[in-house]
């Protein structure tokens, strides 16, 4: 097996490690994400500077914080979950910017509605933050509920998305 290669971003919401692997992108994690890669796990992998879809994540991240970009167009891997993991991941990837579901809703629509926390851990398993939209689930009656990378970043994303939620008002998007 390929080692993966790693890089490192600080986005606006704080630093985050983004991995790739001969497939695609296989990872974007805020720094301390629960369910994120681990000190003893990042090791084996190799830290980069100039890897062409690294930088192009990033670039797009980028795009994305300063609300240029909606949609991202990078290949994935998302080959490290089980099948079931993959399919609540590709069906996060059809929920588009400024709109959300509910863990029920995506128990529904993946013809499993018994599923509901299944459903829920998978999404908070999710390897690819932003990217594959796991912030725009939310608890039931539209809740704002469990974000693997910080309740107040999940937030963020919404409120950055246009999501029509009721957040508290801010005069800033970002924490300083």
């Amino acid at each position: 097996m390929t080692p993966l290669l790693t890089q490192q971003w600080n986005s606006p919401l704080g630093p985050m490690i983004l991995a790739a692997s001969d497939l695609g992108l296989c990872g974007v994690w805020f720094e301390g994400q629960r369910h994120g890669p681990s000190d003893e796990r990042l090791r084996g992998w190799t830290s980069v500077t100039a890897h062409p879809l690294l930088q192009d994540a990033c670039m797009q991240l980028q795009a994305y914080f300063a609300g240029d970009l909606n949609r991202f167009d990078l290949p994935l891997d998302l080959s490290a979950g089980t099948a079931f993991q993959q399919s609540v991941w590709q069906a996060l990837l059809g929920i588009p910017s400024g709109h959300s579901q509910s863990y029920g809703d995506l128990a529904r629509q993946l013809n499993n509605p018994k599923a509901v926390r299944a459903v829920g851990a998978a999404v908070g398993r999710n390897p690819v933050s932003i990217i594959v939209p796991c912030h725009r689930i939310l608890g039931g009656g539209g809740q704002l509920t469990g974000y693997a990378g910080g309740l107040w970043r999940k937030q963020a994303l919404l409120k950055l998305e246009g999501h029509p939620i009721a957040l508290p008002s801010s005069d800033s998007l970002f924490p300083e």
